[in-house]
């Protein structure tokens, strides 16, 4: 057994607090350009084996600060950002987001909490590219603001995760009882539970693979629907007399009879269908060439905003009427999902088996994300003194058992739908997650601009970054702003008629923040970090496969005209989407 020693919090150690000067800058520099390749086991340059390199580590396999293993192939993190965590959250929540807000608050929803998402993500671009080490935004909130901040931080991001995967386990366990009921609801979950801990044990290489493989069925799944919907509303199923259309939009209206009151409940659902998006950054440490991948995963999270999110919530309410019971008061999970409601009404009633399949395949993805992602930030956490120390133990190989198990744990509390009905129990764990994707998009804001105020003090150039945040400062500020608003306002329909239980389920976790970081501020006496004390140097790394980046280009991708770069992210999008040549790209 090996623990990792939790990480101190120490200033700039190239920077002199008293005299405000800045010593010699090359410790600084982030290009590699005119490096050449080096023994990935010992350091050396091949040219002089004398001559050692300080950041030898950066080309081991073995993370030396956390102990997991750099498995994660940029192919596997593309996808991941492309597809990835996208689960029954999305085709199954979006019916309640239909019903309440009709399929123009669907629409806006979407649109909102996508943009806001699409700043989040140039913001946690900037920091983690320059920054892959372990703790993603956790430790950058431990550097740039207070270790108690980034205390409160990693347990909020943990309760998304643990939130979303009861409701995946909710939603896998409900479909397999609509096909059979001959084994009760707890004892699927216990299937998948040891089915789903096992696989993890298997290590993070088994994850990414399978995770690009469902990814890549999950978007086949999609466009096939998308197809569908445009056949559909064209006229041209078999039987159809006339075109649909926009009718829709007419009866019961875009907005479902619901005004603003309905575009207020869509954002909570839209938050937790995007929830996920800034999960590149756990990976980034598991990852061989952040450098390379991490920017490349960044931009194509445009493309996931575009196609999944703003092209599901079109054809959703394209083709699913928002006054459908079957929305609201379907006895079995499946019969919520728009896009069986469609084929239904299209006239194939056995197409719900079809949508049955397709969203436990989805299901089978985000749990394993959800595992993933949530046992990366107990790791962390436990090695940086923010949770039980056991938390932070790996095995030799890099798997981080206790976290692991822990957090599976945690996804038994979807059996609460035993007792309250598996409609009720998605609602209720939908807005644990909501608020807190909100609370940690805004911290990541909010770190951004700490960490930017902290470079500009310490006399360092933008250009020097391996990637710049779009539009900034306007994009972070607009983060923080758009997520501190949200997070107040999405829980306002409890108040008339007043909610007690939906009231304390939409707001327990804003004072819940507070708590945790003031009781840990307190309890450890954490300092608040001034622009000039700030570490801007530690954590960097190089990529595994460097050597190959040089002689590829893709270390000087940056400096290519904008029209190239956006080429190769297209060409990108489909390499991935194409897996003979994604498995020889790597």
């Amino acid at each position: 057994m090996r623990f990792i020693k939790s990480r101190d919090d120490k200033p700039s150690p190239g920077y002199d607090a008293a005299s405000d000067d800045i010593e010699a800058a090359p410790a600084v520099a982030t290009s590699t350009a005119g490096l050449g390749p080096r023994d990935h086991k010992s350091g050396t340059d091949p040219d002089d084996p004398d001559k050692t390199d300080s950041s030898s580590s950066d080309f081991d396999l073995m993370d030396p600060k956390s102990g997991v293993k750099r498995g994660l192939k940029t192919r596997h993190l593309s996808m991941m950002a492309l597809a990835g965590i996208i689960g029954p959250g999305l085709l199954i929540g979006s019916g309640g987001a239909l019903s309440n807000g009709g399929p123009a608050s669907l629409l806006i929803g979407f649109g909102v909490i996508g943009i806001i998402a699409f700043s989040i993500m140039q913001s946690l671009g900037e920091l983690t590219t320059l920054y892959p080490s372990g703790g993603a935004f956790t430790a950058l909130g431990d550097r740039f603001v207070d270790k108690a901040f980034g205390v409160a931080v990693g347990w909020n991001y943990f309760i998304i995760w643990f939130a979303v995967l009861a409701n995946e386990y909710n939603a896998l366990c409900s479909i397999l009882v609509f096909w059979s009921d001959s084994i009760p609801l707890w004892g699927y979950f216990l299937i998948f539970w040891f089915a789903f801990t096992g696989f993890q044990l298997l290590g993070v290489a088994s994850f990414g693979e399978a995770e690009f493989w469902l990814a890549l069925v999950k978007i086949v799944g999609l466009v096939a629907f998308f197809i569908f919907a445009i056949v559909y509303a064209a006229g041209g199923i078999q039987g159809q007399e006339t075109p649909l259309g926009f009718q829709l939009w007419h009866d019961p209206g875009p907005f479902n009879g619901n005004g603003f009151r309905g575009v207020a409940t869509v954002f909570v659902f839209c938050s937790t269908f995007y929830a996920g998006v800034e999960s590149v950054a756990v990976a980034a440490t598991e990852t061989k060439n952040p450098r390379v991948a991490v920017p490349l995963a960044i931009r194509q999270v445009f493309w996931r905003i575009l196609f999944i999110y703003m092209g599901s919530a079109f054809f959703f309410g394209l083709t699913c009427p928002a006054k459908a019971r079957e929305l609201v008061w379907a006895n079995a999970k499946a019969l919520q999902s728009p896009m069986t409601i469609a084929i239904r009404n299209a006239g194939w009633q056995g197409g719900v088996h079809l949508i049955n399949a397709f969203i436990c395949v989805t299901c089978i993805s985000a749990c394993n994300a959800s595992i993933y992602i949530g046992s990366r930030t107990l790791l962390f956490m436990g090695q940086d003194g923010k949770a039980p120390q056991i938390l932070g133990w790996t095995d030799k190989r890099g798997v981080p058992i206790p976290a692991i198990v822990l957090t599976n744990l945690c996804g038994a509390l979807s059996m609460m739908n035993i007792s309250t009905g598996a409609g009720r129990a998605y609602g209720y764990i939908v807005n644990l997650s909501g608020v807190s994707t909100f609370l940690v998009w805004g911290s990541i804001a909010f770190i951004h601009i700490r960490f930017r105020k902290a470079w500009a003090v310490q006399g360092l150039s933008v250009d020097d970054l391996p990637f710049k945040s779009m539009f900034y400062p306007w994009n972070a500020y607009f983060g923080l702003a758009s997520n501190v608003f949200l997070a107040f306002v999405q829980g306002w329909t409890n108040l008339a008629p007043f909610d007690a239980a939906g009231f304390v389920d939409a707001y327990i976790l804003l004072p819940l923040f507070g708590v945790i970081y003031f009781g840990f501020k307190w309890w450890n006496k954490t300092k608040f970090w001034r622009s000039h004390e700030v570490d801007l140097l530690s954590g960097r790394r190089r990529d595994v496969d460097e050597a190959r980046e040089i002689a590829r280009g893709e270390s000087e991708a940056k400096s290519r005209p904008w029209w190239k770069r956006l080429g190769n992210n297209l060409q990108t999008v489909l390499l991935s989407c194409c897996p003979v040549v994604s498995l020889e790209v790597e």
